[in-house]
């Protein structure tokens, strides 16, 4: 049997090799890190001083770990100097509040039929509960956010929308009025220009003013379409809860162009509640903005990298 001693060195001698392991360990995760840093340099140049419009779904805005993750996106993009406005949305939490106010609610092709009742609702959920907690997350996370609605300076002027529904015993096609349902009939981008001069960022609820002095409720992917093309944004970013456009054997489609895009459609690659996102991003670009990106906002700082990697997440639509 060896004496005590040597018992004693060998376990020191173990010690000494884990420490250095760990001290090994850490330069490597340092160094690792500097490298993720070096290669975002470029990236966050690029998107210096730049607009960069993000729509955020309402399905992601109920858990509130996605909250805190997208907040902490967005005050670090404010804080490398790129010039982040958010756009959300918050269907789900209208649904529920409607619920519990024992409202019925309607839909036709997708649009909430809105009554004045219901548009009292949407106004209230949308441009106070949702605007003020995402507006209060991003200050959590170190950013300076002002919430607005379409209807502050005048931002969205909003028109009538009208559905087209088809007999179910025919083949004629009628209009249904939606009630207060609208969609941008011009954007003035003023007080959201004012905002980001003064290094604050614009959370935009989307809820506008008719010419008629009524409230109507816009689609937010709509809106941020809209919005992404007035400001000429350098980025539109959707996030969805999926992954992107699909090829037909369900294969992520990374780059397209609007005619490309277009084509995806007509030949009915591009099915479903797809198609208006797709629509949107078109819009967007077509509208001003430099290129729009559809892709999964439950990723974990999914607009990070999309942004300030090389390969990106999503699918990105350009004028080609």
């Amino acid at each position: 049997m060896a004496p005590p001693s040597i018992w004693s060195w060998l376990d020191h001698a173990v010690k000494v090799i884990e420490m250095e392991n760990t001290a090994d360990q850490m330069q490597i995760d340092l160094l690792a890190k500097t490298g993720m840093l070096v290669e975002t340099l470029p990236f966050m140049r690029r998107y210096s001083d730049k607009t960069i419009l993000i729509k955020f779904g309402g399905h992601a805005m109920g858990k509130a770990d996605y909250v805190k993750a997208f907040a902490s996106d967005i005050a670090l993009l404010d804080q490398v100097g790129a010039r982040p406005v958010v756009v959300h949305g918050g269907g789900p939490q209208i649904g529920e509040m409607l619920t519990k106010l024992k409202i019925e609610s309607k839909f036709i092709d997708g649009l909430r039929v809105t009554d004045e009742a219901t548009i009292s609702v949407v106004e209230m959920v949308l441009a106070g509960g949702i605007n003020k907690a995402l507006v209060a997350a991003i200050a959590s996370a170190g950013g300076r956010a002002v919430g607005v609605s379409g209807k502050d300076g005048g931002l969205i002027t909003a028109r009538k929308l009208m559905a087209v529904a088809k007999s179910s015993d025919s083949a004629i096609q009628k209009a249904v009025d939606l009630g207060f349902v609208g969609e941008p009939a011009n954007i003035d981008v003023a007080v959201l220009d004012a905002l980001l001069m003064h290094n604050l960022i614009p959370v935009v609820a989307p809820v506008g003013g008719g010419e008629d002095g009524k409230t109507y409720n816009i689609n937010a992917d709509t809106a941020a379409g809209a919005i992404a093309a007035a400001l000429n944004a350098k980025r539109m970013l959707m996030l969805t809860d999926v992954s992107g456009v699909q090829d037909k054997d369900g294969n992520l489609i990374s780059s397209l162009t609007i005619s490309q895009a277009e084509g995806l459609i007509r030949d009915g690659t591009v099915l479903g509640g797809m198609i208006p996102k797709v629509e949107t991003c078109i819009e967007a670009v077509q509208g001003g903005a430099e290129g729009a990106v559809i892709m999964d906002g439950r990723v974990p700082h999914a607009l990070l990298v999309e942004l300030f990697t090389e390969h990106g997440m999503g699918t990105i639509i350009t004028a080609g």
